[in-house]
């Protein structure tokens, strides 16, 4: 069985990069903030692969200045 991966790619003007840079950074730290006050523990897993994830996407996204 083989494993397929798709790639998407998106372009972005630098506002719209710096405006989803912000969104992204903003949605982190109420992330964080849920992550410290969730006692469920596969609840909590969930939520740090996702915080991974968008620290991935944050990590391609260009230092712009809107």
């Amino acid at each position: 069985m083989s494993c397929l991966t798709r790639m998407a790619q998106v372009t972005l003007t630098d506002q719209e990069a710096a405006t989803l840079k912000k969104a992204l950074e903003v949605y982190l730290s109420d992330l964080r903030m849920e992550i410290a006050d969730t006692d469920a523990q596969d609840f909590r897993d969930e939520l740090k692969r996702e915080e991974a994830v968008l620290k991935r996407l944050l990590e391609q996204l260009p230092d712009v200045t809107a």
